[in-house]
């Protein structure tokens, strides 16, 4: 599935459930070279399964302050700090949080269709109280960072409208910069939603440093191979009522089976399109803890794994 139309259903579906105004989505939509009467057309589609969208559940804007998604009993995360580190064209962004002691892996979190907001800025903290430092890389970073957008830079537009190939270079910049960090930790990637699909990309594109990836609710691309990943043992995690991501679930599953990587799927039921992120309309205490744990028991088998540790490319 490409970016852009997984990206166009995204808004169309936060218009229908009410989380987006008419006018706001058409603007959104003409970022993304929606034309006016296409983007018309598509809305008063939506409108018309505004049930649906609305079980879909899209988040709404990340302004609630992040409370902790995984289990209640947790280690208090550790604090993240700003980075700026080297990418393939210029700076790149993020927030970076290590592990105490000897880290048990170095994870690569990617961010939703919204950028790095709060609620992702939180998890490299959680993930390095648990004994994995971890780095939420901004994607935006080519054009200044998410918090330096303002009001006319929608992040989902510019994300859409981004080169995969460029967004790819930029993951695998922050793979460089957390084998950097942390020389001779296997190397995990985890996304949500946008995040989920661009981590399924970086196993397309291909990269034998991945020792593990856990893409949350994303949609694959389009008759995926992943045998360029070879090392990736793969957590695939799918929310029941996700009637637009689900559908690409059997061909991630087939491909992964080709290429044959190790694998699990989790798919929660009675829960609906990011269930993890605790600001928003969707958010299942329970769902999210339980993904949560699972999260942290493959980490913690295959960022270990024999003869896979962290070089830069």
């Amino acid at each position: 599935m490409a970016f852009r139309t997984y990206l166009i259903d995204e808004i169309s579906r936060d218009c229908a459930a009410g989380a987006l105004t008419r006018r706001e989505a058409l603007r959104r939509l003409g970022m993304l070279g929606v034309s006016g009467s296409a983007a018309g057309a598509l809305l008063a589609a939506g409108a018309g399964t505004a049930g649906a969208a609305a079980q879909y559940g899209p988040e709404p804007p990340d302004t609630t302050t992040p409370t902790a998604s995984g289990p209640p009993d947790g280690p208090a995360p550790v604090a993240g700090t700003d980075v700026v580190f080297a990418g393939p064209e210029g700076d790149l962004l993020g927030v970076f949080a290590a592990a105490d002691d000897e880290p048990r892996g170095a994870v690569l979190v990617i961010h939703e269709n919204r950028g790095l907001t709060d609620h992702i800025r939180t998890i490299p903290g959680r993930l390095a109280a648990e004994g994995f430092s971890a780095l939420a890389i901004d994607l935006l970073s080519r054009e200044g960072g998410t918090a330096n957008l303002g009001a006319d830079g929608d992040p989902t537009a510019l994300l859409g409208n981004a080169p995969a190939e460029r967004l790819v270079a930029d993951l695998r910049g922050g793979l460089d910069e957390l084998a950097r960090r942390v020389p001779g930790a296997g190397l995990g990637v985890v996304g949500f939603c946008f995040g989920g699909a661009m981590t399924w990309q970086l196993l397309a594109a291909g990269d034998e440093r991945i020792a593990a990836a856990a893409p949350f609710y994303g949609p694959a691309p389009d008759d995926p191979d992943f045998s360029g990943s070879p090392n990736a043992a793969v957590l695939a995690v799918y929310a029941g009522d996700d009637d637009f991501v689900n559908p690409t679930r059997e061909s991630a599953v087939a491909a992964l089976e080709a290429a044959g990587l190790t694998h699990e799927v989790l798919t929660f039921e009675g829960v609906g399109h990011a269930f993890f992120n605790d600001t928003g309309r969707n958010y299942d205490a329970d769902a999210a803890a339980a993904a949560y744990a699972a999260l942290l028991d493959w980490f913690d088998t295959h960022l270990g794994a024999p003869g896979v540790t962290a070089t830069t490319a």
